[in-house]
């Protein structure tokens, strides 16, 4: 029995390299057997938290919008990947917005325990991730026994698409899905 894993791809661009290289590691996941749910942001409403923390006696945030049935399936998932762009060296803010929405999983029962993650830049710097790496980890902190499993990331990928001419990162990325 495979595990289930979710894929969070928060691109708004249309034939995104993140998005792209998270549809390999799908590839990947699916092969070694495991159940895998992608989620695109890309046509989500996900509004801002109010910061009310109603979520934290409810589980659920008051705001009625995509990010509830989103935040569901993480608390149901066994692995969350997430995948984002990065912007001035930080996840896409929709990924951090529904981060913030996340905040019901906190104060509750919750299944993840291994996040990935999947990032793309047009940077050239091979370590451009590392400030995107240490935001996802602030998040992290506030789970115990969830651990940060793996990384991609792809450095030179400005254009749409552009990302499917990188063979290497695109076998990585199939290879780490694998290994899930």
């Amino acid at each position: 029995m495979g595990k289930n894993v979710l894929i969070i791809s928060s691109s708004f661009r249309r034939n995104s390299n993140s998005a792209i290289l998270a549809h390999e590691f799908e590839k990947g996941a699916k092969a070694a057997g495991h159940n895998v749910d992608f989620v695109s942001l890309f046509d989500k409403t996900i509004n801002f938290c109010r910061g009310c923390l109603a979520c934290v006696h409810t589980q659920v945030c008051i705001n009625k919008d995509d990010s509830n049935a989103i935040v569901e399936k993480m608390r149901n998932s066994d692995v969350i990947v997430f995948a984002t762009p990065i912007y001035y060296y930080q996840m896409s803010g929709q990924l951090k917005t529904l981060l913030d929405r996340a905040n019901p999983l906190y104060s509750s029962k919750y299944k993840f325990r291994e996040i990935y993650l999947i990032s793309t830049a047009a940077d050239t710097d091979t370590n451009a991730d590392e400030i995107l790496k240490n935001s996802l980890n602030g998040w992290l902190m506030c789970f115990p026994n969830v651990e940060f499993k793996g990384s991609i990331f792809g450095a030179g990928a400005d254009n749409a698409g552009e990302i499917a001419n990188h063979t290497a990162i695109l076998e990585e990325a199939y290879k780490l899905g694998t290994l899930v």
